[in-house]
């Protein structure tokens, strides 16, 4: 029997990996990474963080290490 991963498990293991990126300070690889695994659950596959996400990025919102693990940790 397939065991199910619940909502928060799954975002916590997609933040975990974001965060991972981030702390290296490859912001581009995390939030591909975060965008890209958001949409690997049905519970997380629409989430409106993602929206969000691009537009702080193409707003210049999001240029450092910090602003970007902040607003990952931000998820819920």
């Amino acid at each position: 029997m397939e065991q199910t991963i619940t909502r928060a498990e799954h975002l916590a293991w997609c933040k975990e990996r974001a965060l991972e990126y981030a702390n290296a300070g490859d912001l581009t690889s995390s939030m591909a990474s975060m965008l890209s695994d958001l949409r690997k659950h049905t519970e997380t596959e629409n989430h409106p963080g993602e929206k969000l996400w691009v537009m702080m990025v193409l707003g210049g919102l999001l240029n450092t290490k910090e602003e970007v693990i902040k607003f990952i940790n931000g998820f819920n």
